[in-house]
């Protein structure tokens, strides 16, 4: 189901009060944003939450009202949510969230009380970097392959055919996805699997753009990581099997320092798990296809990738 909330945060900007109007958005949506502000922003109480609002209602909004206008984002938002429900035989209940975020990720997923939740944050996608919003300037056509890498996620989490580990951790968690958590307890193979997946799945449904975006990367960064992908490949061996939040953030995070990055003397590039993980299901994919990947244990999607290298 489309769920757009852009409506009621420009209405929120409107108010004789923007910032109370923002607390009154917010216990509205609470079970929505509060998982957004949890998994992607810091916990939404406190002084410092207080001083996000501020500057979320006084940002400057020209640059997304001007792509609004040009730009019908409901309707990319519902085609992508028709053609994904398609390719990756959809078969549990996942929303399609439309929200103004402040300025955290460009896209995520949730899952709340056991239904999938894939949104994307508009201050991203209005073609213009915005420093009061934190926008990072991608053009809304990538809006479609966005919520392709987040709907996929929300496939393997919340499939009633889904053997993946995220589910079974979700599930024991009464069926509420924590970014946090699930990076303590999930293996590493699973977490680059997923993300993998996620990148892949976007590339079928949404051909056709720049190779790095699909990653997320700068095309720098692109190069860089395919440029050690052997390097990669060695170092990531040993952790494949432990969990551990660190890991997680090491592989498939930004911002963590060169320090955090550091395995076996190599600097890590920055998410360069989404490469490897790419590359761990592709074969997969191949052979039995997207929408059986998304639901498959990791262990299964790495056996196909282990049995191409053997004959090669």
């Amino acid at each position: 189901m489309l769920i757009n909330l852009l409506p009621d945060f420009l209405a929120v900007l409107q108010g004789a009060d923007p910032v109370a109007a923002y607390q009154r958005y917010f216990e509205t949506h609470r079970a929505l944003l509060g998982a957004y502000w949890h998994n992607y922003v810091i916990e939404p109480s406190g002084p410092h939450f207080s001083e996000v609002v501020r500057e979320t209602v006084r940002a400057d909004r020209t640059d997304l009202r001007a792509m609004l206008e040009r730009t019908d984002v409901v309707a990319l938002a519902r085609q992508a949510e028709a053609a994904c429900t398609e390719l990756f035989e959809v078969d549990s209940d996942i929303d399609v969230v439309l929200m103004v975020g402040v300025g955290a990720a460009n896209a995520g997923e949730l899952v709340i009380n056991g239904r999938g939740v894939a949104f994307v944050c508009l201050e991203h996608f209005t073609s213009v970097a915005n420093p009061t919003t934190r926008g990072l300037g991608l053009d809304p056509e990538l809006i479609p392959m966005w919520l392709a890498h987040e709907i996929a996620h929300c496939v393997r989490y919340t499939s009633p055919r889904s053997h993946a580990e995220l589910r079974r951790q979700i599930g024991a968690a009464n069926g509420f996805y924590s970014y946090w958590e699930t990076g303590r307890h999930a293996s590493l193979r699973e977490h680059l699997v997923n993300e993998g997946l996620a990148v892949q799945a976007s590339r079928l449904l949404s051909p056709g753009h720049a190779p790095w975006e699909y990653y997320g990367f700068e095309r720098r960064q692109y190069t860089r990581v395919r440029e050690l992908e052997s390097v990669l490949a060695r170092v990531v061996t040993e952790d494949l099997d432990r969990a551990g939040l660190g890991l997680r953030l090491r592989w498939l995070s930004g911002g963590m320092s060169d320090e955090a990055r550091t395995v076996q003397r190599n600097v890590l590039p920055e998410r360069s798990g989404y490469w490897l993980g790419a590359k761990l299901v592709e074969e997969a994919i191949a052979e039995r296809g997207i929408a059986w990947a998304l639901r498959a244990p990791a262990q299964d999607l790495v056996h196909f990738t282990d049995a191409a290298a053997r004959t090669a």
